[in-house]
């Protein structure tokens, strides 16, 4: 180590010499604090800048190179090209049985309003039709690509009469579907016809009518001058309303259409009529241009590449899914997004749906998509009027169905809708954990950028609402431990005492109650009921085979859903810190995923995660392989018996698990890398705390890590380098820091200030670029 001159009353004002002690520096040597030296290790350059290079270059090659490519035709919604921004959604594919395309149009906001026939069937989002685009000859071929960085398909529909050349997109911004067409001068005649839907639950087409329940009326066809529109009325008041217009320029046509909706008033009509002759008078291109703009700023909040060229492909392919599928100020997401198809699940699933939906929001930092914790705060009576009314003074609950704002509609039976349910009793289903959950992801986003409003105005007041509903049917027993009466474990289909999934989600609560309690400076009556409960609540269930159902209830059949086991993930209570703890969740994990045939899309991804947690890359990308090839579609969709799209999107977050971790207040840089990634590189990936953090690994070892704090939140940092390390701030000055564990150490940052972390002596170059591919990969969509 270099000899240490005296410091400076400037240099130990900069480096925090008032925290005291003897900290660790440079090569990890502990020494007082005030012999510490700015200077770099031998070999070392002396304020080296580290803040990382990353140029536009890098995002437009790994999005280019994303591009799902379309060569045969797409016959499905599993297999086209997706458009949309939260609320209007189109997804293209060939019309069945005819020489067109179908362009869907379906909005996020569109539904029914007739509670009485609950969240299923009255409350359900309403298909509103579809534009077919009409050639002139047969069609013989095409050539599409989906544009990521700019969310548009472009490209060529090959004819017997000639060509059509195609630009669309969903505009980032507003309720604009623009179709720029070119026809060669065989194909001038072509035609879009547009063909409204039955105004009727999706769910119709998988289940029996209820009684009383009739479909809408019919949509009529209006001309209103050069603008044309389908007015929906509904029977409950209020419609919907799919307007357009066609104009000619150079030598295309360009469609303009949009939605509205509106209940109970009638206004959908006059809105969508006036927002489709504003958007007419500007061009396509012109419109284009901050649509394009909106897209290129959202990838760059974030950077992830890694060697395996199908999975990087697939990742920034959902990186786009959920922008085109989510906004904050949209209705959550509903299970097919704002791409609505028949389905047996018309609404929004709050038992795994919605909260896997929207996990890779914080990773790759975009909270400007959370409409959980938006919906949840804005909608918050309504979460006690989904409890039974005894329990509504100071209890909150949320239904496994809902529409947007959280009604289920009073609906008990699983065909109209499922309510909330009572602990003990059946019917209904007494499936009540799932606000708790939900709230987890609320926690998730208080805990990814540390707002403080976050908590104190959501979670803290939700959460205690959510827990007191548990409080209400706690009971000791003769151990002197207190018990849970029967519950329901999504989706085991077998009530439970001591139901594992409402044990653990009630031990997070109550934890996260006091610590946020503390962390607010406020002393709650209830707190001392809380510290009760994580004192005397029973173990959690397990048998030979791990974690159970619940008492008496052994998990013995094959079940796709991990409800049993969110302990281990995604609440990482149970992280196998001792051994024992370790084994059962690796008994748990073997004996869940042992049993084959109702195993579905997101088992594999929740057992990738849970492999994560345990630091086995390489069984986390087996698990991924596994969903790649027996469930993900072409257009990297997923489907059971219906179409649905959380699944995807939790195989991104899975990815995250592997690349970093952050739960239990440590920062996890590269900690499941499977053997095969000998190279990876992120940039600015959001983690607990609210530190952003940019990393690169080369050839089977980190070159550098670096943070960034945007909250002062403490430091820790379990980096991977083997070996001395050293710690330099965004100036190139060395820090001081102190060694917490092997690997491990704390950097003592302050709000907006970086640390640079690299092997001691090491000066790597801190440039952001695509890895190369271990190998070439076909391309999703369906190339040729």
């Amino acid at each position: 180590m270099a000899t240490a001159p005296d410091p400076s009353r400037r240099t130990l004002l900069a480096t925090g010499t008032a925290l005291g002690g003897a900290l660790v520096v440079g090569g990890g040597t502990a020494v007082p604090a005030q012999a510490a030296s700015p200077a770099g290790e031998s070999g070392s350059p002396r304020n080296a800048p580290t803040e990382p290079h990353i140029s536009p270059d890098t995002w437009r090659t790994v999005l280019d190179d994303a591009d799902p490519v379309w060569q045969r035709m797409p016959t499905t919604w599993y297999e086209g090209p997706f458009l949309g921004n939260g609320f209007l959604g189109s997804g293209i594919y060939a019309e069945p049985g005819a020489n067109a395309i179908r362009f869907n149009v379906q909005h996020s906001e569109v539904q029914d309003h007739r509670p009485e026939f609950g969240s299923l069937f009255g409350l359900a989002r309403l298909p509103i039709g579809y534009f077919t685009l009409e050639p002139v000859g047969t069609i013989t071929g095409l050539d599409w690509r989906l544009r990521l960085r700019d969310a548009e398909l472009t490209g060529t529909l090959t004819t017997t009469a000639g060509s059509l050349t195609l630009h669309a997109f969903v505009h980032s911004s507003t309720d604009l579907l623009a179709v720029e067409v070119t026809p060669s001068e065989g194909e001038r005649g072509f035609r879009w016809v547009f063909h409204p839907a039955v105004a009727i639950s999706p769910r119709a087409a998988f289940k029996p009518l209820p009684p009383g329940y009739t479909a809408n009326p019919p949509a009529t066809i209006e001309r209103h001058g050069d603008v044309t529109a389908a007015v929906q009325q509904l029977l409950a008041g209020g419609r919907h309303v799919t307007a357009w217009q066609e104009v000619a320029r150079r030598g295309g046509r360009t469609l303009y259409a949009t939605v509205a909706h509106s209940h109970p008033a009638t206004t959908a009509r006059d809105r969508a009529l006036r927002f489709v002759r504003t958007a007419r008078a500007v061009p396509y291109g012109v419109h284009a241009l901050p649509h394009r703009a909106w897209w290129q700023r959202y990838y760059r909040k974030g950077f992830l590449s890694l060697p395996d060229a199908r999975l990087q492909r697939f990742y920034w392919l959902q990186l786009y899914k959920v922008a085109a599928a989510a906004r904050k100020d949209a209705p959550v997401m509903a299970t097919s997004g704002p791409w609505l198809e028949p389905t047996p699940w018309p609404n929004t699933w709050w038992n795994l749906n919605v909260q896997l939906e929207y996990w890779l929001i914080h990773g790759s930092n975009h909270l400007e998509l959370d409409a959980v914790t938006r919906a949840l705060s804005e909608f918050r009576d309504q979460l006690s009027k989904e409890v039974a009314p005894p329990y509504r003074g100071d209890s909150y609950g949320i239904p496994r169905t809902t529409d947007p704002q959280l009604v289920n509609g009073g609906a008990t039976s699983g065909d109209l809708g499922y309510g909330v349910g009572i602990p003990g009793q059946d019917p209904p289903t007494p499936e009540v954990g799932n606000l708790t959950w939900a709230l987890h992801n609320v926690w998730l986003s208080y805990r990814h950028t540390m707002d403080e409003a976050i908590l104190r105005d959501v979670l803290f007041p939700l959460l205690r609402g959510a827990v007191n509903y548990y409080l209400h049917f706690l009971s000791p027993g003769a151990d002197g431990k207190l018990h849970l009466p029967a519950t329901f474990s999504p989706e085991y289909g077998v009530n439970a005492p001591d139901c594992n999934y409402d044990l653990m989600l009630l031990r997070w609560g109550c934890r996260t109650l006091l610590d946020s309690a503390e962390l607010l400076g406020r002393r709650d009556p209830l707190a001392d009921r809380w510290r009760e409960v994580l004192a005397k609540l029973t173990p959690y269930p397990v048998d030979g085979d791990g974690y159970m159902i619940g008492a008496g209830v052994p998990f013995a059949k094959s079940h796709r859903h991990y409800s049993h086991m969110l302990a281990v993930y995604p609440l990482y209570e149970v992280t196998g810190r001792t051994a024992d703890e370790r084994a059962l969740i690796e008994t748990s994990l073997a004996h869940w995923v042992g049993f084959e045939g109702a195993l579905q899309g997101y088992t594999f991804t929740g057992a990738a995660s849970m492999s994560a947690l345990l630091g086995k890359g390489d069984d986390a990308l087996g698990y991924l392989g596994r969903l790649m090839t027996r469930f993900i579609q072409p257009n990297t969709m997923y489907k059971e018996s219906g179409p649905v799209i959380e699944t995807p999107l939790s195989a991104a977050q899975s990815l995250h698990d592997m690349v970093c971790q952050s739960w239990g207040g440590t920062i996890r840089v590269f900690p499941a890398l499977p053997a095969v990634w000998l190279d990876l590189a992120v940039h600015d990936f959001r983690t607990q705390g609210a530190f952003l953090l940019s990393a690169v690994r080369e050839q089977g070892a980190t070159r550098w890590v670096r943070l960034t704090s945007e909250a002062g939140a403490p430091c820790v940092v379990r980096h991977g380098f083997v070996g001395a390390v050293d710690v330099r701030d965004g100036r190139g000055r060395r820090m001081r820091y102190e060694r917490t564990g092997e690997g491990e150490i704390r950097i003592p940052l302050r709000t907006g200030e970086s640390a640079l972390i690299t092997a001691a002596g090491d000066a790597p170059d801190l440039t952001v670029r695509p890895v190369t591919p271990n190998e070439p990969a076909t391309r999703w969509g369906l190339p040729a």
